[in-house]
């Protein structure tokens, strides 16, 4: 069973953790990586979803995000849900998908999915510096992975906007 954290300032701004469950390694694909960023874009568009910063690993996603609409929590609760549906769905759509049987196997069990752990890692964002601390966590993110030798070199992640030397994935809201 993972933490539950609660946001207690919906209207703040948080550092916030998802973790598929038991660390599968499922977002190595764009079919599944693209749910999970369709997801943040229609949260953004419809929902008042603020995000700035992220970054999409192989097995989860950290975001700063903030909301100007709807309870922050009740947007990560709806993203969770949606996403964990639709890329179940999709594994089971996919012919070539090679690890359907084990991926179902492990994230479905007695027909409820099981797809992201229980909850999610939260912190409020409290200061500019504790900002700069999270944002600097999140782009070394795939270079402590040794995915990319520079942090701007990966393109799941809002760094390269902050760079000035691509437009990323998502829209931010850059300070």
């Amino acid at each position: 069973m993972g933490l539950t954290y609660t946001i207690k300032n919906q209207k703040g701004q948080y550092f916030i953790t998802c973790t598929v469950n038991q660390w599968v390694d499922i977002f190595t694909r764009d079919i599944y990586r693209e749910i999970v960023l369709d997801s943040i874009r229609h949260c953004h568009q419809n929902k008042g979803l603020q995000v700035y910063g992220w970054v999409l690993m192989s097995n989860h996603i950290h975001m700063i995000v903030s909301s100007n609409k709807n309870k922050l929590s009740d947007i990560v609760r709806d993203f969770k849900k949606y996403t964990a549906t639709k890329i179940v769905e999709a594994i089971t759509n996919n012919t070539n998908e090679s690890r359907k049987r084990w991926l179902l196997w492990l994230l479905v069990s007695e027909g409820e999915i099981s797809f992201w752990q229980e909850g999610y890692y939260g912190e409020e964002i409290f200061s500019a510096s504790f900002f700069e601390t999270k944002l600097n966590y999140i782009h070394q993110n795939p270079v402590r992975a040794g995915l990319v030798e520079k942090e701007e070199e990966y393109v799941y992640s809002s760094c390269g906007d902050y760079y000035g030397i691509r437009k990323g994935k998502l829209e931010l809201e850059i300070e």
